[in-house]
């Protein structure tokens, strides 16, 4: 059996692949990026709204553009799931790469980039991590190590080769979890510029002839289909090492920028996107509900011996732990009509059970630290100051998320991945333990570090409440203490 490439392709297809003018370039190469906004792009390639390639940046020293390489940029999208109460699958080959770059080794290449004439648009997707200002990243004449600094040492180069013409701007579209991405990553961009000392005119020109836009995005993506890739590749009859598996359902909020809604007309082929005057209410329903209950159900599930999202939604202990994580303490902090919360709840819930995908909760612990704060903490920051009182569920799983951290389940080691500097600081913490719950507490909850805030200070019983709970996860393990939170 043959590996997926371009006469693979063409044997399938009856065609070559197409070679578009590459005018968007996409950070990032993971499976979200991958089935979801190349999913998109070949939408609109295929109905005939925008005619262009894309070529992928590696953002981090790992990564895998050498196997989209191998595959001439080809790979396969399985779509599954419940559509308007109907099972849909669908599969497909994506064609909208045409080249791949690494600047962690070929940063010339990469810079080349900024001095095309085609190039249009960025699109990004580096985690919640990923928009955030390292203001040691100041030497440009190497591979910056941030994401924002590579962007701005691709801007210069840009506005060094077309003279500063204020035509040559590009729609920088993000499309991290981040309140206000683009907002913030124009933030993030103009204070490093200025951190690296650079011209005023080039700033200027970076603030006022490039466009920016916030969006919001929403699509479950478990990845490679590693139980059913034997399967996989019958049916199709060929070897593909960059297969990626996702959810049928679908939505994309972009702000309204005039220069991007032309560039890039999301909206024109039918598909879930939105070009809204605000993405605000969109953002804090999606981001509460749906990523904050994933959060929430990682540390709980994982620890009592799950693996996967549909595994914990359906267990009638867990399962009842999200719902009412969701609808008793996420729903009443939202600012919408309570009857568009729950049917939203409602949906995502839906989602969770789709019997097609495997998601598993390892992929959702990935930056954990950085999604409670991004996830929970607002919803836990609104509850007690709407309520007055603690959410009981959020503190449960801000717990558990503690003892998740200690790194064991069983025997097992857990394969925990976050920023080096948190993974350090959970480490320690779990090392320097002596038994004083209280301590522990009082001390993960003042890490403003990792939280921007002294959580200790949003109510006084809160420090009280969480070490409670991490000592009975930690004396009596997580099933006996989730049990016993739900039913009492």
């Amino acid at each position: 059996m043959e590996q997926l490439n371009k006469k693979v392709y063409e044997s399938i297809k009856g065609k070559a692949k197409p070679e578009r003018k590459i005018k968007i370039m996409q950070f990032g190469e993971g499976n979200f990026l991958r089935a979801f906004i190349e999913w998109i792009l070949q939408d609109l390639n295929d109905k005939g709204a925008i005619d262009a390639n894309v070529v992928v940046v590696q953002p981090m020293p790992l990564g895998r553009v050498k196997e989209l390489e191998n595959q001439d940029g080809l790979y396969t999208l399985r779509l599954e799931g419940i559509d308007k109460g109907k099972k849909v699958k669908s599969s497909s080959i994506i064609d909208v790469i045409g080249d791949c770059v690494n600047p962690f080794t070929d940063y010339e290449k990469y810079l080349r980039y900024g001095e095309s004439e085609d190039l249009e648009i960025i699109i990004s997707n580096t985690t919640e991590a990923g928009i955030a200002l390292d203001p040691t990243d100041t030497d440009l004449t190497v591979t910056p190590k941030s994401f924002p600094g590579k962007l701005l040492a691709l801007l210069k180069a840009r506005y060094d080769h077309f003279n500063g013409d204020m035509s040559k701007g590009l729609a920088i579209i993000p499309c991290e979890l981040i309140d206000n991405n683009g907002d913030e990553l124009y933030r993030v961009l103009t204070e490093l510029a200025k951190i690296n000392k650079m011209d005023e005119k080039f700033i200027t020109w970076m603030q006022t002839a490039n466009h920016f836009t916030s969006t919001l995005v929403d699509r479950i993506v478990p990845g490679y289909p590693k139980a059913e890739i034997d399967a996989i590749r019958e049916e199709t009859g060929y070897i593909d090492n960059n297969v990626v598996k996702g959810e049928i359902f679908h939505l994309w909020v972009l702000k309204k920028e005039p220069y991007i809604q032309k560039k890039l007309p999301a909206d024109s082929t039918g598909l879930n996107v939105i070009f809204a005057d605000s993405i605000k209410p969109y953002k804090q329903r999606k981001v509460k509900i749906l990523n904050g209950s994933h959060t929430a159900m990682v540390p709980v599930a994982y620890l009592c011996g799950i693996d996967t999202v549909g595994e914990a939604v359906n267990d009638p202990i867990i399962g009842k732990y999200v719902r009412d994580f969701v609808f008793n303490e996420v729903n009443p902090t939202i600012d919408l009509p309570q009857d568009q919360m729950v049917d939203f709840a409602n949906s995502v819930l839906e989602r969770y059970q789709n019997p097609y995908i495997r998601h598993e909760l390892m992929s959702i612990a990935l930056n954990s630290t950085t999604k409670f704060k991004t996830r929970i903490l607002p919803t836990l920051v609104d509850y007690v100051r709407i309520k007055g009182t603690l959410p009981e569920h959020v503190l449960f799983s801000f717990a558990a998320m503690v003892e998740f951290h200690k790194g064991k389940r069983g025997d097992q080691e857990i394969a925990l991945k976050d920023d080096p500097a948190y993974l350090a600081y959970w480490h320690r913490l779990w090392a320097d333990f002596d038994g004083d719950y209280a301590a522990m507490a009082e001390k993960v909850l003042g890490w403003t570090e990792a939280w921007d805030m002294d959580m200790n200070t949003i109510h006084p019983e809160i420090t009280a409440k969480v070490a409670a709970y991490l000592e009975n996860i930690d004396k009596n393990g997580m099933n006996k203490a989730v049990e016993g939170f739900v039913n009492g």
